[in-house]
């Protein structure tokens, strides 16, 4: 274990504040000395949280939490704000089963003061707590800080946050965290003015020092405080010829300022803390910050999985010979067919690797377009495409594509557009825990009218999917697969078109029926093997690859067998494969038992996929369980 003295008698941010000025600098050492040496083993986001240190100690050290608070957004960075939090003793067992979330949660520390996994929130969620402070007219006066990275700016949630703290009465601070940096490079034009913007700091201790002073000869009040802001911002705007985007929107901006020099942080809170109105304080930090190999490639380092953290050579557990992942299936079969038609274009929300998108984008960057964090604007965007005759297709995790639901209702489903949703991390994740686990989108689809739902169980299923999309105008197309790899090394088959709303029966059988749903149709197999070794019970597996439509042949076959029924899919319950296998015999009139397998209605911890597998009792044992129970209540 590393030596850590300062970080060691730190429990609190209370005992943070009772340290020296000069002493804050070796507790940053501190913890970056921690980070690489817990997340070198358990690993985690590391690069983001390496950035931030600074940042997180002055924060802490100016302002009293967790009275004041804090929001983070997304909370990859939030680290070091644990270890200071009084969880340094249990990170060890960070992002692991009934261990630490790997996320601010509420639910764990009184300091958490908001849920956090998922970008733009922040401005929003701490604007309506710095108005509920207000209402309540709470004293001494509550600051609220939100936290947010230059990717996450550039989401349309964190632009409505802003355009609304600067037309309600509100003292709410928001700190830029500009490392030039997402998972992958952010792109747009905001990256690039966020890149060239500066504001001088004489300009604005001399603006802070004469509106005071108007304001204690009662020669200014807060009334007129926007009018002369505006004034001020235009002659600014004048005089220096640059327009600054959030002093055009009335919050008052400081920077930018090195976000790795502590002390010019603290002096920077300090004298902006009982500032009244809203303001955006902009830090340019280095992403991984404290550790050369992640400063160099801090892509690569965002979550880098176990490393040598003298060497900083990276643990790579995947063998050469070993199936590929789903995403890259996805990756190379995209490219393959956009090869042969000309009418194919790629979308991505921030995540081109993390999608394996960045396959056909090193080939092809012309028919690419990554959005950043905007998945809103990304289907939007792919609906435009449609209209106008491309195939786009839009590849985004399940858990983000929820935040574009409406976009795929009003802008690609009711025209009928032919857009193919690629959705990736369908189902339970594992580490990154309850804010990404793809638990919902076979619900949320399939009550989309006119869009067709699919899964397939395999990576030769997935490559005739992606094939079929392109063949006819079938309108909106979902594919959802799992993160992680397939079963199959020999993953690259004679693609063929699969027939809309047709499943396959993988075995016979006349006690049990299995009706399962995508990749899961593995557990299923190993399930029944074991059982059939052990027990005279003849179990009939299906895959129904379509949720939307589903096969009726099937079902009815099913049906009149008047077998127990169990459905499995690595997705929720309510609203999936379950539900539509009911309402289907409800409405036929049969009254054949379900016994439905999957995400329970609740949101799922972290820990790996097999733990959490065996904890929803989606994994082989459980099913064999639900298996024979439902053949002996069948007797």
């Amino acid at each position: 274990m590393v030596d850590t003295p300062l970080l060691n008698n730190i429990n609190s941010p209370h005992d943070l504040r009772q340290l020296p000025q000069e002493q804050l600098p070796q507790v940053c050492r501190d913890i970056r000395e921690f980070l690489i040496d817990s997340l070198s083993q358990n690993p985690g986001h590391f690069a983001s949280s390496m950035g931030a240190v600074e940042l997180t100690v002055a924060l802490h050290y100016v302002f009293n939490t967790p009275y004041d608070r804090i929001v983070w957004d997304v909370g990859h960075q939030a680290y070091g704000h644990k270890l200071l939090t009084g969880r340094r003793d249990r990170f060890a067992q960070n992002r692991k089963l009934g261990g630490l979330c790997g996320f601010p949660n509420p639910n764990e520390s009184e300091y958490d003061t908001f849920a956090a996994g998922h970008a733009s929130n922040s401005i929003s969620a701490a604007l309506g707590m710095a108005i509920a402070s207000q209402l309540k007219e709470e004293s001494p006066r509550r600051n609220v800080v939100a936290v947010i990275g230059d990717a996450s700016i550039s989401g349309g949630l964190a632009f409505e946050g802003i355009n609304n703290a600067a037309n309600n009465k509100n003292n709410l601070l928001i700190i830029l965290n500009d490392n030039n940096m997402s998972i992958d490079r952010n792109v747009g034009s905001l990256n690039s003015y966020l890149g060239h913007i500066t504001t001088s700091k004489g300009y604005n201790r001399l603006r802070y020092k004469a509106y005071n002073s108007l304001k204690r000869h009662n020669l200014i009040s807060e009334k007129l405080r926007g009018k002369v802001l505006r004034f001020n911002n235009s002659l600014k705007s004048l005089l220096s010829s640059k327009q600054n985007i959030f002093e055009g929107l009335n919050v008052r901006y400081f920077g930018p300022f090195d976000g790795h020099d502590l002390n010019r942080i603290i002096k920077v809170l300090r004298e902006v803390k009982d500032m009244e109105g809203p303001r955006i304080i902009h830090l340019c930090t280095v992403k991984g910050k404290g550790y050369q190999p992640a400063e160099d490639d801090p892509a690569a380092w965002h979550a880098p999985g176990k490393f040598n953290p003298k060497t900083g050579e990276r643990r790579v557990t995947e063998d050469a010979n070993s199936p590929l992942k789903y995403q890259d299936v996805f990756g190379y079969t995209l490219l393959e067919l956009a090869q042969k038609n000309n009418s194919i274009v790629g979308i991505t929300a921030a995540m081109p690797s993390g999608t394996s998108m960045s396959i056909m984008q090193e080939a092809m960057p012309e028919r690419v377009f990554d959005v950043g964090i905007s998945e809103g604007h990304a289907v939007t965007f792919a609906g435009g495409l449609a209209k106008d005759g491309l195939r786009p297709y839009c590849a985004i995790y399940s858990s983000f594509l929820q935040r574009a639901y409406d976009h795929i209702i009003h802008d690609v489903a009711l025209m009928h557009l032919p857009v193919t949703f690629c959705i990736d991390r369908a189902g339970l994740v594992g580490e990154d825990g309850a804010t990404h686990h793809g638990a919902l989108d076979l619900a949320y689809m399939r009550a989309v009218p006119g869009m067709i739902v699919s899964s397939p169980r395999d990576e030769h299923s997935l490559r005739n999917l992606l094939y079929t999309t392109q063949c006819d105008n079938y309108g909106p197309f979902a594919i959802r697969y799992p993160r992680g790899s397939g079963h199959n090394p020999q993953w690259k088959n004679e693609m063929q078109k699969v027939e809309i709303g047709r499943g396959e029966k993988l075995k016979d059988g006349n006690d049990v029926a299995v009706l399962s749903l995508g990749p899961i149709a593995h557990e299923v197999s190993q399930a029944i093997k074991s059982i059939e070794e052990t027990q005279e019970i003849s179990v009939a597996h299906y895959d129904m690859v379509f949720l939307k439509p589903i096969d009726e042949q099937i079902l009815a076959e099913v049906a009149q067998k008047q077998v127990p029924i169990i459905t499995v899919e690595d997705g929720a319950k309510s609203g999936g494969l379950a539900s539509a296998v009911t309402e289907w015999l409800n409405l036929h009139g049969y009254n054949s038992k379900v016994y439905p397998i999957g995400i329970p209605d609740e949101f799922i911890e972290q820990g790996t996929v097999k733990e959490l597998y065996e904890r929803c009792g989606m994994d082989a044992a459980s099913i064999s369980q639900v298996i024979i129970r439902a053949k002996n209540e069948n007797k």
